[in-house]
């Protein structure tokens, strides 16, 4: 019998060392270093018959390889669908990130009931009955969905072989193990070996496999950094407890844009498709309200209008406060600091705090303009007129700078009956007999003219 072979790894980064140390390198973080079996006998294929399937690859010119577009599975989910690039790419494995009880499992669960695949849940996590108690509030009348719980690999692939399942969804890589490492569940070998064999699997079969990854307190997905680098996509599943919708990310797509955005609301029957994200981001206050503007921002290919409110009030103490949700402190600074030089708005001794409401994160800048008329509107006590929507880049000049697909914001705008938006006059606009006013300026002072006279 061969000898065990054991390595030191690093439970939050992955990164072997030959002998123990106290911190990691990488990483420097300390006692994250433990010593695990790699490896206790010859690797076996996923199949029980291992060894059955012997292909191998001969290189081809790149003129006679197939560029036939590749055949996607529907999942019934636009919004899953408009993350992955259009649909589950047959023999892809797919990485599902985001905190605990966001809403992973149910998402999943619920494609897997809508599915018209015949489709195998395996649970680590979960028993079947917790999991029929959630099937039956989303949809209990689905034929093609089965629920397997079990950890071992093996015992999956065996099952596998038996159901002959078209898609395999696993809730968690952290809950599974395999009998070719001896380490415990979520060690970051068991990880590897498991994501590998699932890899396998999925290419040799041309069966789609979705996981599900638990995350560290940092919120990167919990186990080796190659976790990420093995699987074709990463979708993140983000939102705020507090509220009721939740975001889903594209991290990395091989098949596939990574700027899409998913948007669902959680319901006690499951996770609604917001499909016009728009008229749930923005509020419907009948009276006028200081502080508040309106941002036309693109997220991939989706164009979205969103709620901006800004509060400026004199500070109480000594040093005045900077705070920013859902947008970047360090850009909040740095428009503060322009407003300030450029335009000649005293704000240095007053306390900013700003707010993207919905519980979302953008980072586009062309909803500069906008956060500078919310601060703008705050600090003056004037609200901006109904009707009016921002898509412009500030830059440190204090000009007004042209952002990309603007005609995509200025029909999103139109659709939702708003009369006058303000750009850049550098952007080109391609439009013709637009119903929307189109306020083309070059500085913050023409804003500020133009806004509160």
């Amino acid at each position: 019998m061969a000898k065990t072979k054991t390595a030191f790894f690093c439970q939050n980064c992955g990164t072997q060392y030959p002998k123990w140390t106290g911190q990691c390198s990488s990483c420097k973080q300390w006692n994250t270093i433990v010593e695990e079996v790699v490896q206790k006998e010859e690797k076996r294929s996923w199949k029980s018959d291992s060894g059955s399937s012997k292909r191998t690859s001969h290189p081809l010119k790149i003129s006679e390889i197939s560029n036939e577009k590749e055949l996607r599975m529907d999942s019934k989910d636009l919004e899953f669908n408009r993350v992955l690039g259009g649909g589950i790419v047959p023999g892809s494995l797919v990485l599902l990130g985001g905190e605990p009880g966001i809403g992973k499992s149910t998402l999943l669960l619920q494609i897997a009931l809508k599915l018209d695949y015949k489709t195998l849940y395996v649970s680590g996590e979960e028993s079947q009955k917790q999991i029929k108690m959630r099937a039956d509030r989303i949809d209990p009348k689905s034929e093609n969905c089965f629920v397997l719980t079990e950890t071992k690999t093996q015992h999956i692939f065996q099952q596998i072989s038996t159901l002959q399942p078209e898609l395999v969804i696993i809730d968690s890589i952290q809950t599974l193990h395999t009998n070719h490492i001896e380490s415990a569940a979520g060690s970051i070998s068991q990880i590897r070996e498991c994501t590998a064999e699932l890899i396998k699997f999925a290419k040799e079969s041309n069966t789609p496999v979705i996981l599900v990854g638990h995350i560290t307190k940092d919120g990167t997905i919990a186990g080796p950094k190659i976790l990420e680098h093995m699987v074709d996509t990463v979708l993140q599943f983000e939102g705020d407890r507090n509220y009721v919708y939740r975001i889903l990310r594209s991290l990395k797509n091989r098949f596939g844009s990574t700027a899409e955005l998913g948007i669902y609301e959680m319901q006690g029957s499951g996770l609604r498709e917001v499909n016009n994200p728009s008229e749930v981001l923005i509020s419907k206050n009948e009276e006028d309200l200081s502080g508040t503007a309106i941002a036309a921002t693109v997220e991939g290919m989706r164009p979205l209008l969103i709620e901006i409110q800004a509060l400026v009030s004199t500070a109480v103490y000594g040093t005045p406060q900077r705070s920013a949700t859902g947008f970047n402190a360090k850009r909040l600074n740095m428009l503060l600091a322009v407003l300030e030089k450029r335009a000649g708005f005293k704000l240095g001794a007053k306390d900013v705090f700003l707010n993207i409401t919905g519980g979302i994160s953008v980072d586009d800048p062309a909803i500069d303009l906008a956060v500078v008329a919310a601060i703008l509107s705050s600090n003056a006590d004037i609200p901006i007129e109904k009707g009016v929507c921002f898509a412009a880049e500030i830059g440190l000049a204090g000009e007004i700078r042209p952002v990309i697909r603007v005609d995509q914001r200025i029909l999103e705008a139109e659709k939702l009956g708003f009369a006058t938006i303000y750009v850049s006059k550098n952007n080109k606009i391609g439009l013709k007999n637009s119903a929307i006013q189109i306020k083309r300026v070059s500085k913050i002072e023409d804003v500020v003219r133009e806004l509160f006279g």
